[in-house]
């Protein structure tokens, strides 16, 4: 593998570095600084900044509104995006339901959902696990059952979706629901694209253990759904699902991400007086060490990609390696901090702020971090899936 960036890659990361210099808002960058959480508005400003760039979909086809990258710059715009430190694009929209759209929609789908998915107009959820269909997803019970009358053709959904992420600000979601309950469980089920907005559809928040309302239940009660809102054929949504979830598990590794928390943790020891204490210093240099191998995984996987293959099973070995590290950085960056781990640093009642700002998310990440070997398919499910594609289990 040859290591070197071409001139004209090193032209384009330097490009990234100004871009992001200049363009990134300020007020953003205030709120990060400031440990304030982000809202609807912060993420849609950035995405839409990205979007006028050009930017912000560097995995789309050209044909759909994608800059033409190659694998390279894409792997360097996702490292200059991290290391900055700038907010997420989040994936709902433009790294999961998009794809499935335009490889598997009508072209009518596409006109309708893909212009407004890339310009930052259309706020996508993802309505798959329930609360008794999470790693066992083909077990699903929201069931649609199809009818037609005066209003057209259309389904009737009813049914529960549950830890939906940031589904209270959300346009559309992207469901999975039972259309053929006498089916096998993977072949009755089918893909529906569903307005939020619906009637009987209601978004109930939960809160988790770092304080946050991140994620909800949402329930579905007789919700009209037409027929055109399906994406691919009636009762065969779960070969959509496959193809979401393997470029969900490939987005989930996050391997940038990492590399930048890996450069806090260590300025974080560094502050703490423990980068030299040979126990804290050999955890660290086994996470970076596995960081590595990580990313050399992720660029072999990229070159899959670019191969015209897509995701293969290497995306659940993303999946699993590249969540247990985002764990053991949160598990190590608390263990950095100390007694300042222990209360949130925004303040017991009002003592005000308690220990360095850097200490104040620290307790926090951890506690929601625990969620990324579970969702997008457990990490269980992801050395299952691997031990029958790639060892012939």
């Amino acid at each position: 593998m040859n290591l070197d960036f071409s001139p004209e890659d090193v032209a384009f990361r330097d490009e990234v570095r100004a871009f992001i210099a200049n363009d990134y808002p300020a007020d953003i960058r205030a709120k990060q600084d400031a440990g304030t959480d982000l809202d609807k508005d912060d993420y849609l400003a950035w995405h839409r900044v990205m979007a006028k760039k050009g930017w912000v979909a560097p995995g789309w086809p050209v044909e759909y509104g994608g800059p033409g990258l190659s694998d390279v710059q894409k792997y360097l715009l996702a490292e200059e995006l991290a290391f900055a430190d700038t907010a997420p694009i989040l994936p709902f929209g433009l790294k999961m339901v998009a794809p499935v759209i335009y490889t598997f929609g009508t072209a009518e789908q596409k006109t309708r959902w893909l212009p407004p998915t890339l310009a930052g107009d259309m706020w996508w959820c993802q309505g798959y696990s329930e609360p008794g269909a999470g790693s066992d997803l083909a077990s699903l019970t929201t069931r649609a059952v199809r009818g037609t009358d005066e209003g057209g053709d259309h389904y009737v959904v009813n049914g529960q979706k549950t830890w939906t992420t940031l589904a209270q600000y959300a346009d559309w979601g992207f469901f999975l629901v039972r259309t053929d309950p006498t089916a096998k469980p993977q072949m009755g089920i089918s893909f529906l694209l569903i307005d939020m907005k619906s009637p009987g559809v209601t978004v109930r928040p939960i809160i988790t253990m770092d304080g946050r309302h991140e994620v909800n239940e949402v329930w579905l009660e007789e919700v009209r759904v037409p027929v055109e809102n399906r994406i691919h054929n009636e009762n065969e949504g779960w070969t959509c699902a496959k193809f979401l979830l393997a470029h969900e598990r490939t987005n989930i590794a996050n391997v940038a991400g990492s590399k930048r928390a890996l450069q806090k943790l260590r300025n974080i020891a560094e502050k703490e007086g423990i980068a030299d204490d040979p126990g804290f210093a050999a955890k660290l240099a086994e996470l970076e060490i596995d960081l590595m191998a990580l990313e050399y995984t992720e660029l072999r996987s990229l070159a899959r990609q670019s191969a015209g293959r897509g995701p293969g099973p290497e995306s659940s070995l993303l999946k699993i390696k590249g969540t247990e590290i985002q764990q053991r950085l949160s598990e190590l960056t608390l263990e950095a901090v100390g007694p300042y781990g222990l209360p949130d640093a925004r303040g017991l009642g009002n003592a005000g702020p308690v220990g360095p700002d850097y200490a104040g998310r620290a307790a926090p990440t951890y506690f929601n971090v625990r969620k990324t070997s579970i969702y997008g398919g457990s990490n269980e499910i992801q050395r299952n899936i691997i031990a029958k594609l790639v060892l012939g289990l």
